[in-house]
C-alpha cells in the first residue's frame, strides 16, 4: 500500500478527528491540549520525534478506518522500524496524550454535571436520591420511603489491589493541568489570561513528557495508605455532607436549612490498605497500626480546620442570640480545662457565646490529634454531644440557619467519619488460620507466623481502644469453606491476648469466592448463626450479618458467564435464608475495576441484584483507579454517590423486586442452559493441557510481575503452572493488554447459541435485568478489544487450536450481542463509543509496540532466559500506555 502524501495524511486525520462527533467545548480542549503536547514533543523531544510520532498515528488512523490488511501491515512496518529507544520516545508520547485525553473527558463531564444540576436524567429510572425517593414514594408511601432513606447506607471499601498503571506523580500533574484548563474556561474572553493559562498549560505538559513514566521501586503497604489519603483529602471529606445538603435541599424546598435535615449521614468509608494480608507478607501488624494512625491524622486535622472556620464565623451577639444554660455549662466545662485559651479567646469574642465555644471545642479536636489525655475527647460521641449543645442553643434563639448551615456540615462529617476516617478491615486466608491454630494447639517454640498473627489481634484492639470501636473489627475471611473456618477467628483471638485482657470486638465476615464456595454457602452460614461463638456478637448487633461475595475468582474458576448466575444465584438463596432467619443481611460485593471482575456500572448491577438482596444497604470494594475515576474529582464523585444511593434506595422498591423475581422465574431454563454450555466451553480452554504456560507466552503477563504497581505479589508461587498459581488482577490485566479482554466475555457466545432462540433471547434482553447487564458488560469489554491486535498476540504460542478456540469465541459472541441487542456495539451508550472510537486507533499504536517488544523478549529468552532490559522496559512504558488508554487494567 503507497504511503500518504503530506496532504492527504492531514487530511485522514482530519476526517477522523471530525468524526468523532464530540461536543465543541471538548473538541476545542482535545486540540488545545494535543497542540501543546506536540510543541512540547518538539521542543524537549529528540530531533524528529513528533514526525515519528506524526507518522505512526497516521498510520493506525488509516489502519483503523480502511480496515485493510495492507494498511495494518504498514502501521506494524513502522512501529517495528524504529530503533528502541526512539519506541521508547513514542509510547511515551502516545502515553502522554491519553492522559491529556482522559483529562479532557474527565472535564467535559464535570461541566455536563454542572450544567445539569440537580435534573433527572432521560433514562426512565431515577438517577438521583431526590428521584428515586419520589418514586419509592409514590408506591409505598412517604413515611415508608422516609423511613428507608433514613436507614440507607452505602459502603465502599478501598483496596490497594495493584490495578492504578500511573505513578503518583503523573496523577498529581494531570490534577494541576485539570485545574489550569479550569481556568482557561473561565478566561475564554480574557486575551491575556488566556495567554497565562496556555503558558502555564504548556509549562505543566513539559513537566508531564519529563517525568518518569514507571515507578523505579513498588510502592509499600504505608505508600499505598498515603495515596488513598489523598482523595480523602481532595474530595470525599467536602463531598459527602454536599451530598448529604444536595438532598436535603430537594426534599425540604423552602425549609432547607431553616428545619433540622431530613437526610441521615449513609455513607460508610471502608479500607482495606493497610489490612489486607491475604497474599501480601509485606502487610504486618506494625503496618496496620500505622494505617489507622494515619487515617485519623487526616481527619481529625480536617475536623479541627473545619471547627475553626465555623467558629470563626459564629459572630453572633449575646444579645440577638442568647446563649442556652446548657451552652452555658459546656462553656465552664470547656474553660475549667483549657482556661488559658477560654480567657483569650474570651477577649477576642466577648459577647459571642456559640463563637467562643466552637473555638475551644477545636483545640480539644487539636488535643485528641497530638494525644493531649488532658484536654482530648475521649470519643467522637462526645464531640457531637457538644456540637449539638451548639446547635440546640442556636435554635433555641431563633437562629436555626446557623444551626442547620455550616455546623450541620460538621455534625454530618464527625457523624461519618468519626476520629478514624476509615473502618479499617482485615483480611486473611482461612488455610493460614488453620495453621496457626494448629501450631497453638499443639504446644511449643511458636513461629514468625504465628506470632505475627497473634499480633494483629492486639493491633486491632489497639486501635479500638484509641480511635473508637468503628475504626476497626471486620474480619474477612477468605476461602471461607466452614462455620469452623470463622471460629477461628475468635480462637486465635482468644489466645492473642495476655490474663485479663479482653479480646477486640469481631464481626467476622465469610468471603465465598470460588464456584463451590458460592453453592456451599447457604448451608455454611446456616452453621454459622447456630455456632456458639457468633449466637452472642449476633445478638449484640440485633442479629446483622454481613457476607463477603467474591466476583474474581469464581470468574476465574468457572468464566464470567457461569460466575455471574452462580453470584445471582447465591445472593438469592442467601437473601431469602436472612429472611427466614430474621437476620439484617449485608452483602459484601467484592468487585474488581474491570468487566471480568465484577466491574462494570454498579448503579445498573444492584438494580439487577435478586429481592431483599440489597434492602437499602450496599457495601462493595473500590481499587485501584476506580478510586481515583469515581472519587478524584469532587463533582465526579458526588454524582457517583448519589447515582449509587439512588439505585440502593430503588432495588428494594416493590416494583423493581417483583420484576426481578418474575424474570429470574422466567428465564430459569435460558439461565441453565447458558451455565452449562459456558462453563463446557471455559473448561475446553483453560482445562486443555499447556494452558497456562501458553496463556504466559501469548500475553505480557509474566512482565507484569516487573510493573511497579503495588505492594501485594502477583501471583502466589514461584512460576505458573495453573490457574490456580495466578491472582485474579494479572489474569484480567494480561488478555487486557493483549486486547482480547477474554476474561470479561469468553463462553457467551457458546452460551448464547446453545440457547439458539434469538428472540427470546431479545425478550431476555428487554425484561430481565441481569441478562441485560451481561450483555450490555460484554458489548463493552469486546469494543475494547481489537481481533486483529489479538491475532499478532495469539500467534506468539504455538498453539493453533487454542488461538482459533479463542477468536472463534470471539466472533460467535459479538455476533450473538450484535444481534440480541439490535445493533453496533455500545449502540446505546453513545459517550462511551464515542470515546472508545477516538481512543482505539491510538491504543493500537501501543499495542504494535508492544507487541514489538514481547517478541524480542520471547525470541531472546529462548537463548539467554535474562530479559533484555531495552524490551522490557518498551514493554513496560506500552503497557501504562495501553491501560491509559483503555481506562481500566485489572
Amino acid at each position: 500500500m503507497r504511503e500518504l502524501t503530506p496532504t492527504e495524511a492531514i487530511d485522514l486525520v482530519g476526517r477522523f478527528e471530525a468524526g468523532q462527533e464530540l461536543p465543541e467545548q471538548m473538541r476545542a480542549d482535545v486540540r488545545l491540549l494535543g497542540s501543546l503536547l506536540g510543541r512540547v514533543l518538539r521542543e524537549s523531544g529528540s530531533p524528529g520525534l513528533y514526525e515519528d510520532v506524526e507518522e505512526l498515528r497516521t498510520a493506525t488512523i488509516q489502519a483503523y478506518t480502511d480496515e485493510t490488511p495492507e494498511a495494518f501491515e504498514r502501521a506494524a512496518a513502522i512501529a517495528d522500524g524504529f530503533s528502541i529507544a526512539r519506541a521508547d520516545e513514542v509510547a511515551r508520547a502516545f502515553t502522554a496524550y491519553f492522559h491529556l485525553v482522559n483529562l479532557v473527558e474527565e472535564h467535559q463531564r464535570v461541566r455536563v454535571l454542572r450544567e445539569r444540576g440537580d435534573r433527572p436524567s432521560r433514562s426512565g429510572t431515577p438517577d438521583t436520591i431526590a428521584a428515586a425517593f419520589e418514586s419509592l414514594s409514590a408506591e409505598v408511601g412517604e413515611e415508608t420511603a422516609l423511613a428507608r432513606l433514613q436507614a440507607l447506607r452505602f459502603h465502599p471499601v478501598f483496596t490497594a489491589h495493584p490495578t492504578e498503571a500511573r505513578r503518583r506523580a503523573i496523577s498529581t500533574s494531570i490534577r494541576r493541568l485539570s485545574e489550569l484548563l479550569g481556568e482557561h474556561d473561565a478566561a475564554a474572553e480574557n486575551d491575556t489570561e488566556v495567554r497565562r493559562t496556555e503558558r502555564r498549560m504548556l509549562e505543566e505538559i513539559d513537566t508531564l513528557w519529563r517525568t518518569a513514566p514507571l515507578r523505579r521501586e513498588k510502592p509499600s503497604p504505608v505508600d499505598e495508605v498515603r495515596s488513598v489519603m489523598a482523595v480523602f483529602d481532595e474530595t470525599l471529606y467536602t463531598a459527602v455532607p454536599r451530598v448529604y445538603r444536595r438532598i436535603d435541599d430537594i426534599l425540604q424546598g423552602d425549609d432547607a436549612g431553616a428545619k433540622a435535615p431530613i437526610v441521615k449521614p449513609f455513607v460508610r468509608v471502608g479500607s482495606w490498605v493497610g489490612g489486607d494480608r491475604d497474599g501480601n507478607p509485606f502487610v504486618t501488624a506494625s503496618v496496620t497500626r500505622k494505617a489507622a494512625a494515619i487515617a485519623s491524622e487526616h481527619v481529625l486535622l480536617g475536623l479541627e480546620r473545619t471547627t475553626q472556620r465555623v467558629g470563626r464565623g459564629l459572630t453572633l451577639d449575646a444579645e440577638t442570640t442568647p446563649p442556652s444554660d446548657a451552652l452555658l455549662a459546656l462553656w465552664h466545662r470547656l474553660r475549667a480545662a483549657d482556661e488559658d485559651a477560654a480567657a483569650e479567646i474570651a477577649e477576642r469574642s466577648p459577647a459571642e457565646p456559640h463563637r467562643r465555644i466552637l473555638l475551644l471545642i477545636a483545640r480539644k479536636i487539636a488535643a485528641t490529634r497530638t494525644r493531649n489525655a488532658d484536654l482530648a475527647y475521649r470519643d467522637p460521641e462526645h464531640l457531637l454531644a457538644d456540637l449539638r449543645t451548639v446547635q440546640d442553643s442556636l435554635v433555641a434563639a431563633g437562629a436555626a440557619r446557623q444551626a442547620y448551615g455550616s455546623l450541620q456540615r460538621l455534625v454530618w462529617q464527625v457523624e461519618t467519619y468519626g476520629f478514624h476516617l476509615t473502618e479499617l478491615e482485615v483480611r486473611q486466608h482461612s488455610a493460614v488460620h488453620r495453621k496457626v491454630l494448629d501450631e497453638l494447639r499443639a504446644g511449643g517454640e511458636r513461629s514468625d507466623l504465628t506470632e505475627e498473627v497473634l499480633e494483629v489481634f492486639r493491633s486491632i484492639a489497639y486501635v479500638q481502644e484509641r480511635f473508637g470501636p468503628r475504626a476497626a473489627g471486620r474480619y474477612i475471611v477468605s476461602f471461607t469453606q466452614s462455620a469452623e473456618d470463622l471460629a477461628n477467628v475468635h480462637e486465635l483471638a482468644s489466645y492473642a491476648m495476655g490474663p485479663g485482657e479482653t479480646p477486640p470486638v469481631l464481626d467476622v465476615i465469610p468471603l465465598f469466592e470460588t464456584f463451590a464456595d458460592l453453592q456451599a454457602a447457604p448451608g455454611i452460614l446456616a452453621e454459622i448463626v447456630a455456632h456458639p461463638a457468633f449466637v452472642a456478637r449476633l445478638d449484640a448487633t440485633g442479629r446483622r450479618l454481613e457476607v463477603m461475595l467474591g466476583y474474581s475468582d469464581s470468574s476465574k474458576d468457572v468464566g464470567p458467564v457461569a460466575a455471574n448466575l452462580a453470584l445471582y444465584e447465591a445472593q438469592a438463596k442467601i437473601s431469602t435464608w436472612a429472611q427466614t432467619e430474621n437476620i439484617e443481611l449485608t452483602l459484601f460485593h467484592g468487585r474488581g475495576g474491570a468487566l471480568g471482575r465484577g466491574g462494570g456500572p454498579a448503579n445498573s448491577a444492584i438494580l439487577a441484584q435478586p429481592p431483599h438482596s440489597v434492602d437499602g444497604r450496599f457495601k462493595l470494594t473500590e481499587q485501584g483507579e476506580v478510586i481515583f475515576a469515581r472519587y478524584g474529582d469532587p463533582d465526579i464523585a458526588m454524582r457517583h454517590i448519589d447515582q449509587v444511593a439512588a439505585a440502593v434506595l430503588t432495588a428494594s422498591s416493590p416494583s423493581i423486586e417483583t420484576r426481578n423475581r418474575e424474570a429470574a422465574e422466567a428465564f430459569a431454563d435460558v439461565a441453565a442452559t447458558m451455565d452449562v454450555a459456558s462453563r463446557e466451553r471455559f473448561f475446553a480452554l483453560v482445562k486443555a493441557p499447556g494452558f497456562a504456560p501458553w496463556f504466559a507466552t501469548v500475553t505480557p503477563m509474566e512482565e507484569l510481575g516487573h510493573l511497579a504497581l503495588g505492594s501485594r505479589p502477583a501471583r502466589r508461587g514461584l512460576s505458573v503452572e495453573s490457574l490456580e498459581d495466578l491472582r485474579a488482577i494479572p489474569w484480567v490485566f494480561s488478555w487486557t493488554q493483549a486486547r482480547i479482554n477474554l476474561a470479561g466475555w469468553f463462553g457467551l457466545g457458546t452460551a448464547l447459541d446453545a440457547v439458539g432462540d434469538e428472540e427470546r433471547l431479545r425478550d431476555a434482553y428487554a425484561r430481565w435485568p441481569l441478562f441485560r447487564t451481561m450483555i450490555d458488560n460484554v458489548a463493552m469489554s469486546l469494543a475494547k478489544a481489537d481481533a486483529r491486535i489479538a491475532r499478532r498476540y495469539l500467534a506468539l504460542g504455538d498453539r493453533d487450536d487454542l488461538a482459533e478456540l479463542v477468536m472463534d469465541e470471539m466472533l460467535l459472541t459479538r455476533s450473538w450481542v450484535e444481534r440480541i441487542t439490535g445493533g453496533d456495539l455500545l449502540g446505546n451508550k453513545p459517550v462511551l463509543q464515542r470515546a472508545v472510537k477516538m481512543r482505539s486507533p491510538y491504543v493500537d499504536a501501543l499495542s504494535l509496540l508492544q507487541l514489538r517488544a514481547l517478541r524480542a523478549l520471547r525470541d531472546s529468552h529462548a537463548e539467554n532466559p535474562t530479559p533484555d532490559a531495552e524490551h522490557q522496559r518498551l514493554l513496560l512504558l506500552s503497557v501504562s500506555g495501553v491501560a491509559a488508554g483503555l481506562q481500566n487494567t485489572g
